[in-house]
């Protein structure tokens, strides 16, 4: 499992004054959870930028903070609205020795025969799995090979998945992870044919010609 650290500062600055903060390079955090008081922190924001770039919301951080390591989650990323920077992160800090309840992302591979064979269309469904487990049975990622999806309506449900048995699934099992549905193109001719329909330029002008005709004999 790859290990993710970063370094942090305890953070005094709050409320509109972290804007101030922001322009300095830092990135405002706070960290809450397990047996632990909630912290306001700052980091680099390139460093932590980077860092967090490559994770998944089921990959342990160590945050140092002032000296003190917290083992933690990523909770939540807010991220500017237009420039896409980020703008603060929620930390979970962690037990490692008691059960926790966390997202895993579902990351598909592979191709499926009913797309190649039947034109089909494949279509994702839930793409992250609730789970509770020891954080040492966490998994980083859910990898789902579609390579079984042989014809049309096949599908790979929550149920599916293979988990180690340490793992629990918390999601409804009998939500859709991907799908193969039949092509949609008679469907997407029909809507063109409705479209072509609705166009009647001819019918607008025949509409104001009888309109100078009748003001033609009103004259």
């Amino acid at each position: 499992m790859e290990e993710f650290e970063v370094s942090a500062n305890v953070r005094k600055v709050i409320g509109k004054q972290v804007k101030a903060l922001r322009r300095e390079g830092r990135l405002p955090a706070v960290i809450y959870g397990h047996e632990v008081a909630p912290i306001a922190i700052d980091m680099d924001v390139r460093e932590a930028s980077r860092i967090l770039a490559g994770m998944t919301s089921s990959q342990f951080i160590k945050i140092d903070v002032d000296g003190t390591t917290h083992t933690a989650l990523i909770r939540e990323k807010q991220r500017h609205p237009v420039r896409g920077n980020l703008l603060h992160v929620d930390f979970l800090a962690v037990s490692m020795t008691e059960k926790l309840r966390a997202s895993v992302t579902i990351e598909i591979e592979g191709d499926a025969p009913a797309a190649r064979e039947y034109n089909g269309i494949v279509v994702t469904g839930v793409e992250i799995v609730e789970v509770e487990c020891l954080p040492k049975d966490l998994p980083e990622r859910i990898i789902v090979d579609i390579s079984t999806l042989a014809e049309i309506g096949d599908a790979i449900y929550v149920r599916d998945i293979e988990l180690p048995e340490e793992v629990s699934v918390l999601t409804d099992i009998d939500e859709v992870v991907v799908l193969v549905t039949a092509p949609a193109m008679e469907e997407e001719e029909e809507e063109e044919e409705l479209e072509e329909e609705e166009l009647e330029p001819e019918v607008i002008e025949k509409g104001k010609k009888e309109e100078e005709g009748e003001e033609e004999e009103q004259e």
